[in-house]
């Protein structure tokens, strides 16, 4: 047994950079990967749970207290997966960091060399017995999923049934029944296609010329309100069918009109040559455009035509089966046989007369549950679905109840499969049975109203291509029985996959369990590693419930089903859920605020010290990018009685995606490495943890910097290292007694890395900002700088995006109501981080306001420097610029920018021809005469003169800067590489910089 003491060697050294690369390749992998098993948010990726695994479980083989026997193991295994034999010590600690980079990759996670030697080792590392390891989040179990892969015993538990269920599949079911349960279930799921294929068939007709039909496109309608019009309209986000450049197809419409009559859109496919015959979307933030008259419905309009017809998802026909509104069926997209490609007709009488059957189907299936006196579960889901700003807007639209979700023929689908399902022969093993469940719930999360067509690959997507259920205005329904994605045999196969994939270890063991009280006793673990919840950042049971309400209705009666400590809540717990916050719903979460997350995490890590041996360690993983969130985890560890001895940033999350893009969240998962703190831990001295921390916070910004970590994510890892120094300690004293809390300990760590920042991007000039001295760069140069390096990304790319560009097609539909996005330019972070950098460095963000900065809703945009045109430059144009700037030093350094000179304002600088090139309209913003010009607003007025061609007067500014002094071009060539590669601003300073005298 690793002696009492030992440091791990994740305490010591970590590979970072390739570690992060394999977690990052991971995200594109599919088949065999827990994500096809079931679909469960913020899964981490297997590499990095591994890799982090074998850290915590190897010692440190240059630690004196390292066994005799581990080292001598791994000098004997380490040749055989090529990581050397480590004559020394410290080549040992080089080759086994060497293999767990290796064994990150994850075509090596199921290689049998590589299995057997990090089982020996891990082996050799625990003689006495194998290491047991906790996850009390466990959620999508790739942490517990990796300890059983090294051989380790493990523990997983979760609040959420949901997630107890799959980490039964993963952990319990799926080891104890080995590869043979994959045949089964694909045996067991043909039988089950076949049957319902029986019983749906009239629902999912094929075409009269053998096509079999794969998906059908929807829109939901309005009627125009205009008092000469009433036509209905379709919403469309867009016309586009397919945009392959090698066959591209798309709708157009024309209006027909008949005396008497509503006028009436009919559509076509066709085949555009370029955009611009593709006519625009009719629906916009929840405006609705009539293709008829031009009318433009409001959203409250729109909302309330829609809340009518409970979200209109559903086609409503006449008592004679004839549609008369409500969905209408845009395009059927078929298969033909003997023939490539997806293909796209308009609807058939055919189309719609299965719908009719659908509806009557379901019509009878609810009458006959009712007759029955409604006995148990209604067959379709009537638990009611909450309004949750972000998140859940669908009930705004009349979608009130998680059956209102799904059409009629999905309803009617869904409901059969889960029936099949729950009358298997109850001789049949129960493993099956609880594999088929999943296939259910996957198949319901690409079979919802709240699917849509990607016109480039061609595919349906599932419903929670991000954590929220926005309205999609125009979706798409799977035949499910058809050769091709979201189809029920592909739901299977999938399973069935991973299943084969992931069978070769022992079972686990999985309970659902609350974390802030653990049913383990004292001293059981030997690693406590797990991913908590990040404050009001996934409402992970409300999300869940989706999945909850079919499951209940395929495994009824099922242990994990069930809410263990409120018998009559029909959905998953949430009273204990630490993560469901006031900040998604005021009303059903009063009390659930920054200080009951708190409380909930400080005993959740209380009860991982107590069920932690002695002698073990601990990891947790975090990967928010608010200050809240941060303080809140590291308020409850600290609390918990933990002290931080490692942090390793890995980078784990695609920065590309939609929830980057919107809000905090990291390109890199933070994983602290923790001990329990000794009840005897002194209390430390303020003083020396304040001389302490700059050299521990400057070596770790150094190291990262190395390994590739950029902006915010070395901003939040280096929060980790910091508080190695505070958690040490019982508690930090001043001179005179007093306590010093967390939040300020974090504020002087805030001021660290941002006076640390400044110095590595702005010289070593900006260390006299200490003491205020001469040489420092101003405030403006000073926070367009931190700015920057914070938006820098550890995925290679600086900056955010300045112009970005429409979403992935998957991850498109937003909330309709939330103000438009890409309306302005420049660059954003969040008001807390930028008021934590600003503070201490004394910038004071009001007094920039409007000048180089803009503040809206919690969010700081650092303006263009196209937009501060207005503020440099006067209104009126002429050339006489260029005289004026090469005066301009010798007359104060005090003067402003084009300050009057001689009583008439500065000239607006124009083109050589006369035609104007204004960026922004000037005086939109006020600016003082008065004001002393900086350096960063001469830089930017240079940079405007390279935009608008200004040689002369360019020329003539650059050689007063010159004789002005330094500051000039070093802040040109700072802000040169910080600003995103490809950007404006960027190729503006590059060539301003090119035409600097030399």
């Amino acid at each position: 047994m690793i002696p009492k003491g030992c440091k791990r060697l994740a305490e010591v050294d970590f590979p970072i950079a390739e570690v992060s690369k394999q977690a990052a390749r991971e995200k594109s992998i599919r088949h065999g990967h827990p994500s096809t098993l079931h679909l469960w948010w913020a899964r981490r990726p297997l590499a990095s749970c591994r890799a982090v695994l074998l850290g915590l479980l190897f010692p440190d083989p240059c630690d004196p207290l390292c066994p005799g026997d581990f080292k001598a193991k791994a000098r004997e295994l380490l040749p055989k997966v090529g990581c050397g034999s480590g004559e020394s010590d410290e080549a040992l600690r080089r080759g086994l960091l060497k293999f767990i980079a290796d064994f990150a990759n994850w075509d090596l996670a199921t290689n049998q060399t590589y299995l057997e030697v990090s089982r020996a080792l891990v082996q050799a590392a625990y003689p006495e017995e194998p290491p047991l390891v906790v996850d009390p989040f466990a959620g999508g179990g790739s942490i517990p999923l990796e300890a059983l892969r090294l051989g380790c015993e493990t523990f997983a538990s979760d609040l959420n049934p949901v997630a107890c269920l799959i980490l039964k599949v993963m952990l319990e079911v799926i080891p104890r029944h080995g590869p043979k349960l994959a045949e089964e279930l694909r045996r067991v799921g043909a039988e089950i296609k076949r049957q319902a294929e029986m019983e749906l068939a009239e629902l999912y007709p094929k075409d009269p010329d053998g096509a079999t039909p794969i998906a059908y496109l929807w829109a939901r309608t309005v009627r125009c309100e205009s008092p000469n019009c009433g036509a209905e309209i379709p919403l469309m986000r867009s016309f586009w069918l397919c945009k392959k450049p090698n066959r591209k197809r798309a709708l157009r419409y024309r209006v027909e009109r008949a005396w008497g009559k509503p006028p009436e859109v009919v559509f076509e496919v066709f085949e555009p040559a370029s955009e611009r015959e593709v006519p625009p979307g009719t629906v916009s933030r929840a405006r609705a455009t009539c293709l008829c008259c031009g009318m433009v419905l409001p959203p409250e309009r729109v909302r309330a035509q829609l809340v009518a017809q409970r979200g209109g998802g559903d086609v409503v026909f006449d008592d004679k089966g004839r549609r008369i509104g409500g969905a209408r069926l845009l395009a059927v997209v078929t298969l033909k046989p003997g023939e490539t490609g997806r293909h796209y007709r308009l609807p058939t009488e055919r189309d719609y007369a299965a719908v009719y059957r659908a509806q009557e189907r379901l019509a009878k299936l609810l009458e006959e549950w009712e007759r029955g006196g409604k006995q148990g579960l209604c067959p379709v889901p009537d638990e009611p679905l909450p309004l949750m700003s972000g998140t859940f807007n669908v009930p705004i639209y009349g979608m009130n109840r998680w059956g209102d979700l799904f059409t009629a023929r999905q309803k009617v689908a869904l409901v059969t499969l889960a029936r099949l399902v729950r009358e298997r022969p109850a001789s049949e093993d129960g493993a099956v049975r609880e594999e088929m469940a999943l296939v259910v719930n996957r198949l319901a999360d690409g079979n919802s109203s709240l699917t849509r067509w990607q016109n480039g690959p061609e595919k349906i997507s599932n419903n929670y291509s991000r954590q929220a259920l926005p309205i999609v205005w125009d979706f798409a329904e799977a035949c499910i029985f058809a050769d091709a994605t979201r189809s029920l045999a592909s739901m299977f196969e999938w399973v069935a996959e991973y299943a084969r994939a992931q069978c070769g270890f022992h079972p686990g063991q999985v309970q659902p369990a609350d974390a802030a009280e653990h049913p383990l006793p004292d001293e059981t673990a030997h690693v406590w590693f797990t991913d908590p919840p990040y404050y009001f950042a996934v409402p992970y049971a409300d999300l869940s419930d989706f999945f909850f309400v079919w499951l209940k209705r395929a495994l009824p009666g099922h242990p994990l089903l069930r809410d263990p400590f409120d018998p009559q809540n029909p959905l998953t717990p949430k009273a204990r859920e630490v993560c469901e916050m006031k900040h998604w719903n005021p009303d059903r979460y009063a009390d659930k605020d920054k200080a009951f997350f708190e409380e909930g995490m400080r005993r959740a890590f209380a009860e991982g010290r107590r069920v932690l041996r002695e002698d073990g360690v601990a990891s947790v993983v975090f990967a928010h990018k608010t200050t809240e969130g941060w303080e809140a985890l590291l308020s409850g560890l600290i609390k918990g009685g933990w002290t931080i001895t490692g942090s390793w940033p890995i980078a784990t999350e695609m920065a590309s995606r939609l929830r980057a893009r919107e809000s905090a969240a990291l390109a890199t998962s933070v994983h602290l490495i923790c001990r329990p703190r000794p009840e005897d831990a002194p209390v430390g001295d303020w003083a020396d943890v304040l001389r302490e921390l700059p050299k521990r916070v400057g070596d770790w910004m150094e190291r990262l910097q190395a390994e590739g970590i950029r902006g915010a994510d070395l901003v939040f890892a280096c929060i980790g290292p910091a508080l190695e120094i505070f958690s040490r300690y019982r508690k930090v004293e001043t001179a005179e007694g007093r306590e010093v809390k967390l939040a300020a300990y974090l504020e002087k760590v805030w001021e660290v890395v941002g006076r640390t920042a400044l110095e590595n991007v702005l010289g070593t000039e900006e260390a006299k900002a200490r003491n205020g001295a001469a040489g420092a760069l101003e405030e403006d140069a000073r926070l367009t700088a931190l700015f920057l390096w914070t938006l820098q990304t550890t995925e290679g790319q600086n900056g955010g995006d300045e112009n970005p560009t429409e979403d992935d097609e998957e991850e498109t539909e937003e909330d309709e109501e939330s103000p438009s996005k890409g309306a302005t330019r420049g660059y954003s972070l969040v008001f807390d981080v930028v008021r934590r950098f600003a503070q201490p460095l004394g910038i004071d963000l009001p007094s920039w306001e409007r000048r180089i900065i803009e503040t809206n809703k919690g969010v700081v945009r650092l303006l263009a420097v196209s937009e501060r045109a207005g503020q440099l430059f006067a209104d009126d144009g002429a050339m006489a610029s260029a005289e004026w700037i090469a005066e301009a030093p010798a007359k104060t350094s005090q003067l402003t920018l084009f300050s009057e000179l001689e009583g008439e304002r500065a000239p607006k600088v124009g083109r050589r021809d006369g035609r104007r090139k204004a960026l922004m309209t000037p005086g939109d913003v006020e600016f003082p005469q008065d004001r002393a010009a900086t350096t960063l607003d001469r830089l930017h007025a240079a940079m405007l003169l390279q935009a608008w061609g200004q040689t002369s007067a360019l020329r003539a500014l650059l050689k007063a800067e010159q004789e002005r002094g330094p500051d000039f071009l070093r802040l040109a060539n700072a802000l040169s590489a910080l600003y995103p590669k490809g950007s404006e601003e960027k190729r503006l300073l590059d060539a301003m910089l090119l035409a600097v005298p030399r």
